[in-house]
């Protein structure tokens, strides 16, 4: 049984209809804000057009190159599409050493110029002319296919000498500059479009893409008369284009300020981009483990966990000592355990603290804990998916997911599925769908879909 006081503690996680309710109303008044130009500037939800306006049919055949950069590693895709909603993929990771996430632009570039003929080299397409559909998963303006304006970094980068620049001709130069392959920047999509882009190839219906990894993000297909921002020579040709929420600053405004927590705040005090990507630092995998490792912090403190251990002063200097010594990870692992035996949750707890064998009482504690969090989490992400799957003007609505987050964790769907349950207007059906290979698959039909455009 759960202490009450625990209970009590993890209270201002709980979000109940009321304030469900009033984040989605005021979400929803944010997205019309950003897609006006008159209001677009004070608005934290900049819902940037894509220009990506025309979806995969599921007939696209050749060879293109995805590059995806979001995080710590990035990948290049070799992406073989035959036609009839059929693809195959050949992918390599590399990585971003650390010193070039705070380095000058150009050597990052530099280096992922160098990461791309190794590895057309490999594949032996050395002389081959390839497409490359660039997925660069921060904010960006974006002034056409392949013109992408870095409005800010993210996720601990932090390359002088790029916000403010189109990163689409940042990486065209890097490959100029080395002149072993010939390779075509030819679009510039975010992480969302990639997800929403690959699972439309499988399922016309995709109307909106949503990432809960690292990051937290969506976009969604929009009628363009309801673009401000986009160019008029654009809104002829086509009915509708793919939005770039950009939803992770949601709450800059105080929007959210009536649910953050105590620990939200300090999350964010001691971040990189203080008073940031709000909404992002209540969703994201790079946030969670810390606001858990808070809480933590805080039982300990109350002595509402391993009560019977006379070593916890020694468990809460483990927890000051390091912000991301609780990953996020074990959030999934722990709710996924099996009780009483919680052998997961016991080898987590082993590991942090060197702690033998945590009662079942301390195991059933850590998982209300990490549940509250990761409920939460899924409960944000899910009021802002109802608001685009609202906004969007097809009756039948897919929802195409990806990230580590909501891949890995055994609810979050069905967390996410109780609040769209409540939100999505009665006359809409909608699904979720997990995206296979989604961004660097999507970036390759993005490419595809540019290139047979031309």
């Amino acid at each position: 049984m759960l202490d009450a006081e625990v209970r009590e503690l993890m209270q201002p996680f709980v979000l109940s209809d009321y304030q469900v309710q009033e984040v989605y109303s005021r979400f929803c008044l944010e997205v019309a804000r950003g897609l006006k130009r008159s209001t677009h500037p004070q608005a934290n939800v900049k819902c940037f057009p894509t220009y990506v306006q025309d979806l995969p049919t599921g007939d696209e055949m050749g060879k293109y190159l995805a590059l995806d950069l979001g995080g710590t590693n990035f990948r290049v895709l070799l992406v073989s599409l035959k036609g009839h909603h059929d693809a195959t993929v050949d992918s390599q990771i590399y990585a971003v050493p650390k010193d070039l996430m705070v380095g000058p632009g150009v050597d990052l570039f530099d280096h992922i110029a160098g990461c791309l003929a190794k590895f057309v080299e490999k594949h032996d397409m050395k002389t081959a002319y390839l497409p490359l559909g660039f997925t660069f998963s921060f904010p960006c303006v974006q002034l056409g296919l392949k013109e992408g304006i870095l409005v800010r970094w993210t996720k601990g980068f932090d390359c002088a000498g790029v916000e403010g620049e189109d990163v689409g001709r940042m990486l065209h130069e890097a490959i100029q500059r080395r002149g072993d392959a010939d390779i075509a920047v030819v679009a510039i999509l975010n992480d969302t479009t990639g997800t929403l882009m690959s699972c439309a190839h499988r399922n016309a219906d995709c109307r909106v893409g949503v990432i809960v990894g690292t990051g937290c993000n969506a976009c969604y297909v929009e009628d363009v008369e309801n673009v401000d921002l986009l160019r008029a020579d654009f809104k002829k040709t086509k009915r509708s284009v793919i939005v770039n929420a950009e939803w992770g600053a949601f709450g800059e405004g105080g929007q959210l300020d009536f649910v953050r927590t105590e620990y939200d705040r300090e999350v964010d005090e001691k971040s990189l981009n203080r008073s940031e990507q709000l909404f992002e630092k209540m969703t994201a995998g790079m946030y969670l483990g810390n606001l858990v490792r808070l809480v933590l912090l805080r039982a300990l403190e109350r002595k509402l966990i391993f009560k019977q251990s006379s070593r916890r002063p020694e468990f809460a200097s483990v927890l000051q000592r390091n912000e991301e010594v609780f990953e996020t990870r074990y959030i999934s692992e722990i709710e996924d355990d099996s009780f009483p035996e919680f052998a997961s949750t016991r080898k987590i707890v082993k590991n942090l603290f060197g702690l033998e064998k945590a009662s079942v009482e301390d195991c059933q504690t850590l998982r209300y804990i990490c549940e509250c969090v990761a409920k939460r989490a899924a409960t944000l992400v899910a009021i802002g998916v109802s608001g685009l799957v609202n906004r969007t003007s097809n009756r039948r609505v897919i929802v195409g997911m990806d990230g580590s987050v909501y891949r890995y964790h055994p609810e979050f769907d069905a967390y996410m599925r109780q609040t769209l349950q409540k939100l999505v207007k009665a006359d809409k059906e909608w699904d979720i769908m997990l995206s296979e290979d989604g961004s660097g698959r999507g970036a390759a039909l993005v490419a595809a879909v540019a290139s047979k455009t031309k």
